[in-house]
């Protein structure tokens, strides 16, 4: 019987834009593309449901040090809501807890609706999430039955518009912070309106700074992949691009030596007026992120290359 070559991962940095299919958790697509990849260290800059498609970005190698940066951006999402019916996930692959009619809603009700919704708002995460209560993700707790109190947390919802009906589903487009759960706000929706109403398609169109994405599907990359080496490598996105929009710094050969010994370098201009930083070299070549302390610069998470001597 023959055995299965075994994969030789390799180093290998810089940034893919998959479009997540349906169907997949975040970690189980991201595993497929390391595969895919040969990639020694990657990540995923934030989680989408199983049922969900669209932008996730994966970060290899020395770009995983920048994954908390695109965790935190903002994002833009399209989102089908099915009114009259909420379930325990929130979305249209948990069980139906309560079905209620849907009422006449008119533009002017559906505004009023709305209007609380925008802005900087308190939300209830859904049960099935990963976000970890004692050290362990919501959704492991509501698997095994255990009654939970879903925490409640700050976030900003910058645009929700209702951009098409069809009966009784709503077509939404949300721009929103980090934090945001989009099934949250559709059942919020629905308690509003006082019918109910769950999530049934969510697409992520973007995430900052990549607010245009080529993005590739599993199987275009799967295709690449069978084409060699240099088709697959060509859709990786240099990390500088992960960090476009940022404050930069340049700092010549001494800098350089500071900053791999963990040490401030001095600015040699006005001091950046937010945080973090993306530190340069002198041929424009990003060494890392950090800080401004001062008149100088802190490091706080320096790329590989940068370290002294290499």
């Amino acid at each position: 019987m023959s055995r299965r070559a075994r994969t030789r991962f390799r180093p290998l940095d810089g940034i893919l834009l998959l479009d997540k299919p349906t169907g997949l958790s975040s970690n189980q697509a991201l595993q497929q593309v390391r595969r895919l990849f040969r990639a020694e260290k990657g990540g995923h800059t934030g989680s989408l449901d199983p049922l969900a498609t669209g932008l996730l970005p994966i970060c290899f190698g020395e770009a995983t040090k920048i994954a908390g940066l695109l965790l935190g951006s903002r994002k833009a999402y399209v989102a089908e809501a099915v009114l009259g019916a909420t379930t325990d996930s929130d979305d249209a692959d948990g069980q139906v807890l309560r079905q209620r009619p849907v009422p006449e809603i008119d533009d002017a009700r559906m505004e009023a609706v709305l209007a609380p919704l925008r802005g900087r708002i308190r939300q209830r995460a859904p049960i099935f999430s990963a976000l970890k209560q004692g050290g362990e993700p919501l959704y492991a707790k509501a698997r095994r039955g255990e009654a939970i109190e879903a925490p409640e947390r700050e976030v900003v919802v910058e645009r929700l518009e209702v951009t098409g009906r069809d009966g009784d589903r709503l077509r939404l487009l949300v721009e929103c912070g980090s934090g945001t759960y989009i099934r949250s706000l559709v059942r919020d929706l629905g308690e509003a309106l006082g019918c109910g109403a769950h999530v049934s398609m969510l697409r992520r169109l973007w995430v900052e700074p990549f607010v245009a994405p080529a993005m590739h599907t599993l199987e275009q990359l799967q295709a690449l992949a069978g084409q060699g080496d240099e088709a697959l490598l060509a859709c990786l996105l240099p990390i500088e691009a992960g960090l476009a929009g940022l404050p930069s710094v340049t700092v010549d050969a001494d800098g350089e030596q500071r900053l791999a010994h963990g040490q401030p370098a001095p600015l040699n201009g006005p001091a950046p007026g937010a945080e973090p930083v993306a530190i340069l070299d002198r041929d424009g070549r990003c060494l890392g992120i950090g800080r401004a302390d001062g008149d100088a610069i802190a490091p706080s998470r320096m790329f590989r290359w940068a370290v002294a001597g290499q």
